[in-house]
């Protein structure tokens, strides 16, 4: 049965300041642009999750692709993951550091690969041997990240754990998207978390984590401070809810409520099924997310929780 198309995007949830939202704001209608082409001409969920990714891997404002922070050692390292919810089929990368668009390798893991995950040396070269240019790491760090880096560490003995709190970006990129054939998919790419130890690897790019799909329940990516993430398996907890019959925009509430109850964690969520419906929530004072059907085209920076 033909489906109405649905595309739901994010843009990171934290305490965004206010000269930081136009720039936000207007990411994420560039991706949602992205992904709807796909869409509008009877494209893949699949596809458009990607195009709409790519946009933000590609834009600086995010912390995706080129602009993400650095690490410890002054390195962007990162992850992404993308899944199809019709054959449960899904691709991911971690800690890579001479991609672009990690989200495009990604894919190619998905499409052309009996693996899910490939990390490091190993992604890259997979990339690679799959018509994937490389880049030289520095192209991936801009000087606005350096200074974040060398404040941070000039400063860190004053910081505690306040590396992950809802003040420090998690700009965490994603997408879900319903296409006309009633198939529904994911993604989700990050640099990961300021001044992270090298190696370390946030739920973005965890199956069931940061990003989720599957037809029979919900499509579903993540954005915020990972750890506690990982530790719920958060996307695939709020699909759960909704294949066992809940509303994704209640589904996602509840999520952002057991994120915070249960391990004081902080972030946000998209979540679609394969009806049309779809949750954004986040606990956090800001998410940027966007939403884009036939009817109605939204962008913002608060909705649900805040």
């Amino acid at each position: 049965m033909a489906s109405n198309p649905v595309l739901v995007v994010h843009g990171g949830a934290w305490a965004m300041p206010d000269d930081m939202v136009e720039a936000h704001v207007r990411g994420v209608r560039n991706a949602m642009a992205a992904g709807w082409r796909v869409l509008e001409r009877e494209g893949a969920a699949l596809d458009a999750v990607e195009e709409a990714v790519v946009v933000m891997e590609d834009d600086e404002t995010f912390d995706a692709g080129r602009g993400s922070f650095l690490n410890r050692d002054g390195k962007v390292q990162l992850d992404a993951l993308i899944m199809d919810g019709a054959t449960l089929r899904a691709g991911g990368v971690g800690c890579v550091e001479r991609l672009r668009n990690p989200v495009r390798a990604a894919r190619k893991i998905l499409s052309e690969s009996p693996h899910v995950y490939f990390v490091a040396e190993g992604a890259e070269r997979f990339a690679a041997e799959h018509g994937i240019e490389l880049c030289r790491n520095e192209e991936l760090v801009i000087a606005r990240e350096v200074e974040r880096l060398r404040e941070y560490q000039t400063d860190a003995a004053g910081h505690g754990n306040d590396l992950f709190a809802p003040a420090i970006s998690h700009d965490t990129v994603g997408a879900v998207a319903l296409d006309g054939d009633g198939n529904i998919a994911a993604a989700t790419s990050t640099g990961g978390t300021l001044n992270k130890a090298p190696g370390r690897l946030g739920d973005s790019s965890l199956i069931g984590c940061g990003c989720y799909a599957d037809n029979l329940s919900a499509a579903a990516s993540t954005t915020g401070w990972g750890e506690p993430i990982m530790k719920l398996v958060l996307a695939k907890w709020t699909a759960d809810r909704i294949s066992a019959g809940n509303l994704p925009e209640w589904a996602a509430q509840e999520a952002m409520n057991y994120l915070q109850q249960r391990v004081n964690g902080h972030g946000g969520i998209i979540v679609l099924n394969a009806a049309g419906q779809f949750g954004i929530a986040h606990n956090t004072p800001r998410m940027a997310w966007g939403l884009k059907t036939v009817a109605k085209e939204e962008a913002g920076v608060e909705r649900g929780a805040a």
